[in-house]
């Protein structure tokens, strides 16, 4: 039986092969950090100034973790959320990678790195989930989400969210 988050999305690992098939699609620079735990520089990443609604999805399987309502300009050159979309759709690993304490933000289906969550984002959370745009793909709301691995998109979940 499949895990399932809160939201009703597969959260299965894609299988060995499928794994291989969606890195291969990968630029090198989205590579270098969604496998091997890089970063982009700031004040570059295409979505730091997305602002119509919609979802943001992690660039290699698909699942959805933000949406366009939980953006804020945070002013540190990435693109800054509020909340995940569903909470069980990203895994929180301890960095201390850089000399620096840190928490990582993995996806929680497929394991790429996303970014980083902080404890200094404005209200209602008080957190700030710092992103690489290159970790992300982007439906803007009225499309369809991804469905990279086959497995359908919940019914009765919009491109738009809740």
């Amino acid at each position: 039986m499949a895990a399932r988050s809160g939201s009703g999305f597969d959260l299965t690992p894609p299988s060995p092969q499928q794994r291989k098939s969606l890195e291969t699609d990968l630029t090198a620079d989205e590579a270098d950090v969604l496998l091997r735990h890089g970063t982009e520089a700031p004040f570059c990443g295409v979505f730091l100034h997305e602002k119509r609604p919609g979802v943001f999805t992690c660039r290699l399987c698909g699942l959805p973790l933000f949406l366009g309502g939980k953006k804020f300009d945070s002013g540190t050159g990435w693109p800054s959320f509020t909340a995940p979309f569903d909470p069980a759709h990203l895994r929180e690993e301890h960095d201390s990678s850089y000399g620096m304490v840190r928490t990582e933000l993995l996806c929680a289906r497929c394991g790429s790195h996303q970014g980083h969550v902080f404890r200094d984002g404005p209200p209602p959370t008080g957190l700030r989930y710092c992103i690489n745009s290159v970790s992300l793909g982007f439906t803007p709301d009225g499309e369809p989400l991804p469905d990279k691995l086959g497995r359908g998109v919940p019914e009765g979940e919009p491109s738009r969210g809740r």
